[in-house]
């Protein structure tokens, strides 16, 4: 086969594609099941559980990842990981189970650590530093997209059941094609990378150097997870139409892609932890007076687009922020500890946000969203300035 889709200008984009689809997988995926079994009256403890799986998946694999990365290349991974979650997409429709979706979502968490951490990794370890914010930031926006759009394809669930997942599979099929056009690389290496010690040591390091880098991916990991899987059984007991509920959703996605890059290129001049501050402060602002309006559905909707605008963009910062922290032979390892803190966070996230609607009446769901991010706002503002790079 030629490679005739081989340069590096060709080779971005198509990266970019394949995480687009990724996210919308993931974007239509949460909400759809959460609709799905609030419907068929499983407890919202249990559907927040049930939305773990793909994050319990993620992390299952994630030890695994960066040896199999460095003896392999990126191409065969992003293969690898593509073709688990097209097959688990399309069969969730065989059987509608609980237990059985939950073990597809553990099956697609593990697809999708393998293919983001891959293509994650390639960008970060292929772009100039001048860029780095920029790409970076075309790589969260086009997640965002993708996420972005997913709600909307969850009323097709009133069609056929089935519709949704279908689709769904039939685009990751489309988009994973295109790797096959691509040629291998690796990341760079340094002696002594495949051992065990020299890959627990090289995990240590990147946590003390960069362990502020790896917060912003645990809030949005959080902060993404239960917002798409729980928030929907919040406002469906709002009285907010399922349409709605998607509408919101999406909203959110759109202020994300609306200011990604804008705040992608500021980090660039200004610094990563600047902009980072910026960010937390500005969507827990944005979600706090949602709490006032929450049940007009046209205002919180509004909100929604604002905070997306703020917080939409801190997993792609924090990425810049790590990579601005690591040594270039660290870079995998740091990709795959910011993959796993996001994972981390998108595990607590519907769980403890199950747990919120069923000890809380009187609580509006986004106090905890704003809590969480104002918590991360103070740890990161009070970080020595001598202590980092950027």
């Amino acid at each position: 086969m030629k490679y005739f889709l081989a340069s590096e200008r060709a080779r971005f984009w198509i990266l970019v594609a394949i995480v687009s689809i990724s996210g919308f997988s993931q974007g239509m995926l949460l909400p759809l099941i959460a609709v799905i079994f609030e419907q068929d009256g499983v407890s919202s403890t249990l559907n927040g559980l049930s939305a773990t799986g793909l994050y319990i998946g993620i992390i299952i694999v994630a030890p695994f990842m960066e040896p199999q990365l460095r003896r392999f290349g990126f191409k065969p991974l992003i293969l690898v990981g593509g073709a688990m979650v097209i097959m688990a997409l399309l069969a969730f429709p065989l059987w509608k189970s609980v237990l059985f979706w939950f073990f597809l979502r553990i099956l697609i968490g593990i697809g999708d650590q393998a293919l983001h951490f891959s293509t994650q990794t390639w960008i970060t370890s292929t772009s100039p530093r001048h860029k780095l914010g920029r790409n970076i930031a075309i790589y969260g926006m086009s997640f965002s997209v993708g996420f972005g759009a997913g709600p909307l394809f969850v009323p097709l669930v009133k069609v056929f059941e089935a519709l949704p997942f279908i689709i769904s599979g039939l685009l990751c099929l489309l988009a994973w094609s295109l790797v096959f056009f691509l040629r291998n690389d690796f990341p760079e290496a340094t002696a002594g990378t495949m051992g065990a010690k020299a890959t627990w040591n090289r995990f240590r390091t990147a946590l003390v150097v960069g362990w502020v880098a790896f917060l912003p991916p645990l809030g949005y990991g959080f902060l993404e997870a239960s917002l798409s899987a729980i928030y929907p059984v919040y406002a469906l007991r709002q009285s907010f139409d399922i349409s709605m509920v998607s509408y919101i959703l999406a909203a959110f996605s759109a202020g994300a892609i609306a200011t990604q890059l804008p705040l992608g290129e500021l980090s660039d001049r200004i610094g990563r932890k600047k902009v980072l501050m910026l960010a937390l402060s500005g969507g827990a602002v944005s979600f706090f007076a949602a709490t006032f309006f929450e049940t007009n559905a046209l205002l919180t909707l509004l909100f929604f687009v604002v905070a997306g605008m703020f917080v939409g963009s801190t997993f792609s910062l924090g990425i810049s922020y790590m990579t601005d922290l690591m040594p270039r032979e660290l870079l995998p390892t740091g990709n795959l500890l910011c993959g796993v803190a996001f994972s981390v966070g998108s595990l607590i996230g519907p769980a403890a946000g199950g747990l919120f609607l069923e000890v809380t009446d009187e609580l509006s769901f986004l106090l905890l969203i704003t809590g969480i991010l104002l918590t991360l706002f103070t740890i990161i503002a009070v970080k020595k300035p001598n202590q980092q790079l950027a």
